[in-house]
């Protein structure tokens, strides 16, 4: 039987622990072109006791920056800045993967410094509104993506990858999940596409299989990863055939020998464990807890085998220590969620560990 706290190899790195922090956007990006600061390094190197961190969501390119104050990969500044970052986790012996994000239809000309009109696979409006630097306004109607963009998306993804490596990151995770560009090419009701980027589920899953495959050809699949969450109705979403469209996905990514799978679980679990059984490699598991937080309780899904490993968001912002804390069973803190996005030191690196 497997332990929380027991070494698991994903890729050609051996992680310390089974305890991975989930992604999650922090909107502190205040650096020049949306770059991370000291700030954030300092953020990141406190969490180090992680198996693996998997960053807030990073754009690729310009126009896939959803929210504001969002970090990028895309040019020489970030790369510098991000470099600064991964060097603090390294040094506190940690491990470190960037996730990489476009948010598709998921955005607000407002949110991007050139005004970008949002870019999908159709101009399919979003159903709701999106947080801006000017208060909430409604989701715009996307520009539907050219044959030829989606190949310089993908193209764009891929340096993207090779400049987190150049960064110092220990891989990538693609972020496929949660209602952006990538789930967007899943969906049956973003994607209206009647090419071979739409339509069919095989046609549908094409970009993520194509991007991903880019990716790892990259930088190779023991660097790269991908989230993705079947079912899930986050940002006006919605999957009608997740139950077949999933495991064919699955089928087309398994030959690449990815460095692992990473699961949002918002479905029932036993279609989980159907994608745990279809997965050939390292499984990542962020479970549905509805009502609460990821806690000490679902550590049984690693002894049970239902996962690999598994993934903290909440309770990792408030925690810094959280492995230490959840071994030796002592208190954990809960995060104050009106300090998520934005703002300064407070509700980021603040948050006081069992030693301080």
């Amino acid at each position: 039987m497997a332990s929380p706290f027991d070494p698991v190899k994903i890729g050609d790195i051996e992680l310390k622990n089974r305890i991975a922090m989930a992604p999650m956007t922090r909107s502190r990006a205040y650096g020049p072109d949306h770059s991370p600061t000291e700030l954030t390094a300092q953020y990141y190197a406190q969490r180090a006791s992680a198996g693996v961190i998997v960053t807030e969501s990073t754009q690729p390119n310009a126009i896939g920056q959803g929210y504001p104050n969002t970090p990028g990969l895309h040019n020489e500044t970030q790369i510098a800045a991000w470099r600064r970052v991964t060097d603090a986790v390294h040094a506190q012996g940690g491990r470190i993967f960037a996730q990489l994000m476009h948010g598709g239809r998921v955005g607000h000309p407002s949110n991007t410094d050139e005004r970008f009109t949002p870019v999908a696979p159709s101009p399919v409006r979003a159903a709701g509104q999106i947080f801006t630097a000017s208060g909430m306004q409604d989701f715009p109607v996307p520009d539907e993506l050219t044959p030829g963009q989606i190949h310089q998306t993908i193209n764009e993804f891929t340096d993207s990858a090779r400049n987190a490596i150049d960064a110092g990151f220990d891989g990538v995770e693609l972020h496929g999940a949660n209602g952006y560009l990538v789930h967007q090419f899943l969906s049956t009701n973003a994607n209206l596409r009647t090419d071979e980027w739409g339509g069919s589920p095989h046609d549908r899953i094409r970009f993520a299989v194509e991007l991903t495959t880019a990716v790892a050809d990259a930088i190779g699949a023991a660097r790269t990863a991908i989230r993705i969450s079947p079912g899930a109705p986050l940002n006006d979403i919605e999957e009608d055939d997740y139950t077949e469209i999933y495991p064919l996905l699955i089928e087309s990514l398994n030959p690449l020998g990815l460095a692992y799978l990473h699961i949002m679980e918002t479905r029932e679990p036993e279609f989980t464990a159907t994608l745990r059984q279809a997965w050939n490699g390292v499984f990542m598991l962020n479970p549905a807890t509805p009502g609460s937080r990821t806690g000490r309780e679902e550590l049984q899904l690693i002894e049970d085998e239902r996962t690999d490993i598994l993934s903290f968001g909440a309770l990792f912002m408030a925690n810094p220590d959280l492995p230490r804390r959840l071994e030796i069973g002592a208190p954990i803190q809960e995060a104050d969620m009106s300090k998520s996005y934005g703002g300064d030191h407070t509700g980021y690196t603040d948050y006081p560990t069992l030693q301080s």
